[in-house]
């Protein structure tokens, strides 16, 4: 899974938390189940970390605005 900028469509569920507004796609959330994202202060290296209930391999973390690594779909 990968966290980017989007408009939504059809087939995904919004969450809003604070002032922003979270996309997922329905199949996506149904593998993964439960979806964490958090920020992470790490000078250099902060960025998003991206879990889930049900990890589904490849792709996940965010970091300075590029994906890698994680828990969550690719």
């Amino acid at each position: 899974m990968g966290l980017a900028l989007d408009e939504p469509k059809e087939n995904d569920r919004t969450f809003e938390e604070d002032d922003l507004t979270f996309l997922v796609e329905e199949d996506l959330l149904n593998s993964c189940g439960a979806i964490k994202v958090d920020f992470i202060e790490a000078g250099y290296r902060s960025g998003f970390s991206i879990t889930s209930t049900n990890p589904v391999g490849g792709g996940g973390g965010c970091s300075s605005g590029s994906c890698s690594s994680g828990s969550c779909g690719g």
